[in-house]
């Protein structure tokens, strides 16, 4: 649905991929006089017409950003779901970062818009899970650590804001995990472990978002008004076998106890940080999101499939090149 112009929109994480690209795609569009990026660092590449401001949105200096510039919406990007820093720093950018923002949204007489990164990790991974989840669904067993428990905070906090500012249009996204040529994260450094590990007896559905979908898809919450909160992901499913063999990747399936162990290997061959409980769960158990409301909403699909937005990736990386076999898996 149309809406007045967002004219001063302020981005949050603009120095990290998606940040980067949404405030991108958001000046080019005419109807907007101006985008702010805010970030810790300064972003890697020009951001074009984008003002860059160094803050870091746990302290009050977001508040004063938002007042002095007039910002009537602001695009969150800021969840870190990701990070090589300790849990308790991820936490408190996440949620004490939110919680200011929040607050500094509530203050502002000229904010009339909120957009919310979310992820479909507050769904968590249960072998007890439905077969797909919509956004009425509860978790059987709700995410109890990372940034899966993060956004279920974040998403209670934004439902509070909304309780105390009305007027307000907020859209929260719950995205399944991004992947497309730019996208850096643990499960892409996973495919790149010299052999995969991959928990013995499980094989499960997982489900991508290309990049310049999910672009799409703020981009469109941000111009136009749709309230609500979406799940987004691409079409279909791929089975981690699926998507090791295609990626030709040697995958070895293992003891879900001993994967722990073989993460830590990734600290050196892959950049991992080990593996997060969170991430152990979903490539147990993956999860698998339905998207029908967004698309009802934007009358609007996906440009890339899971499977399309796998393949994206792994041709980018020059990956699936050669047979693709699994060591002691499946062929």
């Amino acid at each position: 649905m149309p809406a007045a112009a967002a004219r001063v929109v302020l981005v949050t994480g603009v120095s990290r991929f998606l940040g980067a690209r949404v405030a991108n795609a958001l000046q080019a569009d005419p109807g907007i006089e101006r985008v702010i990026g805010v970030d810790t660092v300064p972003p890697v590449e020009s951001l074009g017409r984008t003002e860059f401001v160094r803050v870091d949105i746990r302290t009050p200096g977001i508040a004063k950003i938002i007042a002095s510039a007039g910002v009537d919406t602001v695009v969150h990007l800021n969840l870190v779901t990701s990070s090589s820093a300790p849990r308790a720093k991820v936490k408190e950018l996440n949620i004490i970062g939110t919680m200011q923002l929040l607050a500094a949204c509530q203050r502002s007489p000229d904010m009339r818009k909120l957009v919310v990164r979310s992820s479909a990790a507050v769904y968590g991974s249960s072998p007890m899970d439905p077969a797909v989840f919509t956004e009425r669904d509860e978790p059987v067993e709700p995410p109890r650590t990372g940034y899966g428990k993060d956004a279920v905070e974040v998403e209670g906090y934004v439902r509070g804001l909304m309780r105390r500012r009305s007027d307000l249009t907020v859209s929260v996204l719950r995205f399944a995990n991004f992947l497309g040529p730019g996208v850096d994260s643990p499960f892409t450094r996973y495919l790149h472990l010299p052999v995969v590990p991959t928990v013995l007896g499980f094989d499960p559905r997982l489900q991508f978002v290309h990049e310049d979908d999910g672009v799409e898809v703020l981009h469109r919450m941000t111009t136009e008004d749709h309230p609500g909160c979406y799940n987004v992901a691409g079409d279909g499913v791929l089975l981690l076998s699926q998507a090791l063999r295609r990626a030709g990747r040697p995958y070895v399936p293992v003891p879900a106890p001993s994967l722990s162990v073989l993460g830590d290997m990734g600290r050196r061959f892959a950049g991992l940080s080990g593996f997060s409980p969170e991430l152990l769960r979903w490539l147990t158990y993956g999860r698998v999101i339905d998207t029908t409301a967004l698309e009802n909403e934007l009358s609007w699909r996906p440009k890339y499939s899971s499977e399309a937005a796998f393949a994206d990736f792994a041709a980018a990386q020059g990956l699936g090149r050669g047979r693709l076999t699994g060591l002691l898996g499946r062929t």
